[in-house]
């Protein structure tokens, strides 16, 4: 039975229309052969909506972006647009529509293919077998708290302030999204913050401890944030789904990003109420260093792709199938310029989307 899913694209700057190029051959494969069709829509972000529209984000992108079933984002930025407006930045497009569409749930896994276990900074044994998702919340903490801003002092100093702040609402919805994450996994949430040294770290350990009481069944385990930087280095598959700040959900996940090789493999969601919202992208920036010339990793972007079918489109079988295939392709031994090995096969943007749609056939056959 054919069935028809919304789709908007925004491939943004830099790598991100090469990769997405790569996501639109898979859509494409999908209609073909497993009868999934999409009815996509595409528009400008960040740089490229800049130069064409003024602003990082046009008013009919943002119409759009609410009423698809998901949004897919590629990746903004870059040093030509270095010196616009702090509010007319290319990043200002996706905070926009983080905001906008309520996305205040970040999920962002952290795999290692098993092919790619040397490729990781660490010990072959430590990240043989790695599974975590950490839960960012979005929306709220010192990245949008107020008062914030740069003010001149009557001394000559000057001061920046920002403001970390959580209200129980924030907390709570986003503990309910780990707790339902961890009963689909291997029923541990680890709840990490500060509560040592912040009031607010306080607030969000008691109030996840509160939600707790409605997953008996689920583990819960809370750790300082400095122990779980270290933690992620040390003994990372002790984790199963890290919930946590905006900002310390910032930094973990990227920490947990290099224990798998690359930040060219991995993906992310960011999820709003069920229904109402939902943006994919992957971890990776726009790396302007290399755009054009056919080296980008897609493989986090198509990994993203599949996760908006796990989460928006309930088709989780097709999600596993693009998965498998990404593994196949790397137990090949085919690589991009991002994770690849002496003695490995060096293939190109569009070369790795080849063995992939290939590696897909062959799954489904």
């Amino acid at each position: 039975m054919t069935k028809n899913y919304s789709m908007l694209i925004l491939p943004g700057d830099g790598i991100g229309p090469e990769v997405m190029d790569e996501v639109k051959r898979v859509i494409e494969w999908l209609g073909e052969n497993r009868g999934l069709n999409f009815d996509i829509s595409e528009d400008h972000v960040g740089g490229k909506a800049y130069d064409v529209y003024g602003k990082p984000l046009s008013d009919e992108a943002l119409a759009k972006a609410k009423e698809v079933d998901a949004v897919m984002f590629g990746a903004v930025g870059g040093p030509k647009w270095a010196g616009v407006d702090y509010d007319k930045r290319p990043e200002a497009g996706l905070l926009t529509l983080r905001k906008e569409l309520n996305l205040f749930a970040n999920l962002r896994p952290a795999m290692c293919f098993e092919p790619l276990v040397d490729a990781s900074s660490l010990k072959p044994e430590l990240v043989s077998g790695l599974d975590i998702m950490i839960l960012r919340e979005l929306t709220g903490g010192v990245y949008f708290g107020e008062p914030r801003g740069i003010e001149d002092l009557s001394n000559g100093q000057r001061r920046g302030v920002n403001t970390q702040v959580y209200e129980t609402y924030e907390i709570h919805r986003i503990a309910h999204v780990a707790f339902d994450l961890a009963a689909k996994r291997n029923g541990l949430v680890t709840s990490v913050e500060k509560s040592n040294v912040m009031e607010s770290g306080l607030l969000w350990r008691e109030e996840v401890e509160i939600i707790a009481k409605d997953y008996p069944d689920i583990k819960l385990e809370h750790m300082l944030a400095d122990n779980c930087g270290m933690q992620l280095v040390r003994t990372p598959k002790q984790f199963d789904v890290i919930v946590t700040d905006n900002l310390f959900g910032d930094m973990l996940s990227d920490v947990a990003a290099m224990l798998t090789g690359s930040l060219g493999m991995l993906p992310s969601a960011s999820l709003g109420e069920v229904g109402k919202g939902a943006l994919y992208e992957p971890v990776h920036g726009s790396a302007p260093d290399i755009a054009g010339q056919g080296k980008a990793n897609p493989i986090a972007t198509i990994l993203s792709f599949a996760m908006a079918l796990r989460y928006s489109y309930d088709c989780a079988d097709e999600a596993k199938l693009i998965e498998d295939a990404v593994n196949d392709v790397l137990a090949d031994d085919v690589r991009t310029a991002d994770i690849h090995q002496d003695g490995k096969m060096l293939v190109s943007t569009t070369e790795m989307g080849d063995h992939i749609l290939n590696a897909l056939t062959k799954l489904n056959s």
